[in-house]
C-alpha cells in the first residue's frame, strides 16, 4: 500500500525487519536498543503520538537494583538477600521464585547499561520515600529517560513509527510471522523474524477492569497513560499464550480523589498516610497506617481503598504532621476542628470525632522517628497503628480525599528466563518475547516494591532484545 499523505513517512511499511518491538516505554526501548546493538534491523511501533510517547515510563522517576556499594547517586549497598527479603514481604511469597531471584541478580548491571543509552542519575534527595540507598533516581524523571532512549535509538538506526496501533498478530503453531498495523486509517502487514511485545497492561481499559471489579472500576483513577488498553495482551491470550497473575491484582496506590481520570502521574500520589489516620465514608479506620516503612507498604493502599464503599477514603492529619511528607499537587482541605473538617469532607461529624478520640486515647507514648520503625504505636485499638502514632490534637486539621490509583495490572503472559512467552502447551514460543508490565505478573503476584516495575522492564527488555536478535541472526 502507498501513503495517502506524502508528508507521513511510511517507508517502514514496505520493509521486513529482523525484530519488531511493540510498545514505546522503557521495556520496549531497552529491547529495541539491545537488539539494534546486536546488529539486526529493528522497528519499534508506538501507539501514542510522539508528544505522548513512552507509556507509563514517562511518569516514573527511579528504579531499584542490586549493588554492592554507595555511588554518586546511591547512599549505600543493596545486597541480594535484602532485596529478596523486601520482595517476599510485599508479595507475601506470591511470586515465581526462580524468575524473581533471576531478575534481582540480573539487575546488578542495569546502571551501566542505562548510562550507555543516555540516562543520567541525580544525587540522593530528600522526599524520595526513604529510597536513597536502594533506588537510583533519573535526572529529569522518566520523561528525560524516555527522551534519551529515543534519541539513542534514532542514532543507532532503530526505525520508529508513532500513532501505529498493532491490531493483530499472525501466530501459527506458536510461531510469529507478521503483525497487522493500523496507521492513519490504513492497515499494513509488517513482516519480522521475531517480535518483542512490551505494550503494557490493561489498566486503562475500564470495560476490561469491570469484568473483575464490577461497577467499582468506574471510580478507579489511572495514574499513567490512557494507551494501555491491553490489546496485545488480549491477542496473545487468544492465540494460546499461557496467562499468569490474578486479574484483580495490580500496582495500585492511594491518590488524591481530585486527580484526573488518566495521566495524573506521580504528583497525585498521597504520602501522608503514615503520619495520620485513614477513614472510610463511615468515618471508620480500616487498616494499620503505620505497619511498615512507606516504600514497602504504600502500594497496598490502592486495593484497600478500592475495597471501601464507593472506593473512597480520607486521610486525616494535624498541624504536627505537615512537613513530614511530600505534599500532593492538590492542597489539603483545612479546618480548625475535627467536627468542622468532617463537615468539609462530607463525613458524619460525631462519627469522625469518636474515631479520632478513640485513636488519641490509644496512642502509646514513645520517641517519634519517621526514619525508623519507632515505638509510637497504639494499645487496645483495632486496627492498630504500629508506628508513628501521635495524637491528632493540634489544629489546624487537614484532610485529603483518596481514590485507588492504578499504575499497572498483573494479569499477563507467562515467560521464561529468556523472555520467551510460554504457550498453553507448556512450550516456549520460538520467536515471541515479552517484557515489562505485560509479563510482570510472573514476579509480582501481589503487592509492589517501589521502583521494581522499571527493574523488571529493564532486565527483561534487555533479555528480550538480545534473544530476539539471536533468533533473527540464527
Amino acid at each position: 500500500m502507498t501513503a495517502a499523505n506524502p508528508s507521513v513517512d511510511l517507508s517502514w511499511t514496505q520493509k521486513s525487519f529482523d525484530v519488531l518491538v511493540i510498545g514505546g516505554g522503557n521495556a520496549a526501548l531497552c529491547a529495541a536498543l539491545t537488539a539494534r546493538r546486536a546488529g539486526v534491523t529493528v522497528l519499534l511501533l508506538e501507539s501514542a503520538a510522539e508528544s505522548s510517547r513512552g507509556g507509563n515510563s514517562r511518569y516514573t522517576r527511579n528504579l531499584r537494583y542490586l549493588h554492592d556499594e554507595a555511588s554518586d547517586y546511591l547512599t549505600g549497598p543493596y545486597p541480594e538477600e535484602e532485596f529478596w527479603d523486601d520482595l517476599l514481604r510485599v508479595t507475601g511469597g506470591e511470586t515465581n521464585r526462580e524468575l524473581a531471584r533471576f531478575t534481582i541478580r540480573e539487575s546488578s548491571g542495569v546502571a551501566g547499561f542505562m548510562h550507555q543509552q543516555g540516562c543520567r542519575f541525580q544525587p540522593p534527595l530528600r522526599g524520595t520515600l526513604q529510597l536513597s540507598r536502594t533506588n537510583a533516581f533519573f535526572l529529569g524523571g522518566g520523561k528525560a529517560l524516555v527522551n534519551a532512549y529515543y534519541q539513542t535509538a534514532r542514532d543507532l538506526g532503530v526505525e520508529i513509527a508513532y500513532d501505529s496501533q498493532v491490531a493483530d498478530l499472525n501466530i501459527e503453531d506458536g510461531e510469529f510471522h507478521s503483525a497487522r498495523v493500523v496507521k492513519a486509517d490504513k492497515t499494513y502487514q509488517i513482516l519480522a523474524k521475531a517480535v518483542v511485545v512490551a505494550s503494557g497492561g490493561f489498566q486503562a481499559n475500564i470495560a476490561w477492569l469491570k469484568e473483575y471489579w464490577g461497577e467499582a472500576a468506574d471510580n478507579f483513577i489511572i495514574r499513567g497513560t490512557s494507551q494501555n488498553q491491553g490489546r496485545m495482551l488480549r491477542v496473545l491470550l487468544d492465540r494460546g499464550v499461557k496467562p499468569v497473575g490474578q486479574p484483580k491484582q495490580c500496582h495500585a496506590v492511594a491518590v488524591d480523589a481530585r486527580a484526573p481520570k488518566f495521566e495524573g502521574g506521580i504528583v497525585t500520589r498521597l504520602d501522608c498516610i503514615p503520619f495520620g489516620i485513614v477513614v472510610n465514608k463511615k468515618a471508620e479506620r480500616f487498616y494499620d497506617e503505620g505497619e511498615e516503612f512507606w516504600p514497602k507498604r504504600y502500594a497496598i493502599w490502592g486495593i484497600l481503598v478500592a475495597e471501601q464503599s464507593d472506593q473512597m477514603a480520607f486521610c486525616i492529619v494535624d498541624a504536627n504532621a505537615m512537613g513530614q511528607f511530600m505534599p500532593s499537587v492538590y492542597p489539603s482541605i483545612e479546618a480548625g476542628s475535627i467536627r468542622e473538617l468532617a463537615v468539609r469532607l462530607e463525613l458524619e461529624p460525631v462519627a469522625l470525632e469518636e474515631t479520632v478520640d478513640r485513636f488519641n486515647r490509644s496512642v502509646r507514648k514513645g520517641t517519634f522517628d519517621p526514619n525508623s520503625l519507632d515505638d509510637c504505636g497504639t494499645e487496645n485499638l483495632d486496627p492498630p497503628k504500629s508506628h508513628w502514632a501521635l495524637p491528632l490534637d493540634s489544629p489546624p486539621f487537614h484532610g485529603y480525599p483518596l481514590r485507588p490509583g492504578i499504575t499497572f495490572t498483573y494479569l499477563g503472559v507467562t515467560v521464561n528466563d529468556r523472555a520467551q512467552v510460554i504457550m498453553q502447551t507448556g512450550q516456549p514460543a520460538p520467536n515471541i518475547y515479552a517484557a515489562g508490565e505485560i509479563m510482570a505478573g510472573n514476579i509480582l503476584g501481589k503487592g509492589y516494591l517501589a521502583g521494581f516495575g522499571m527493574t523488571i522492564g529493564t532486565v527483561f527488555g534487555r533479555i528480550a532484545g538480545r534473544e530476539a536478535a539471536d533468533y533473527a541472526k540464527g
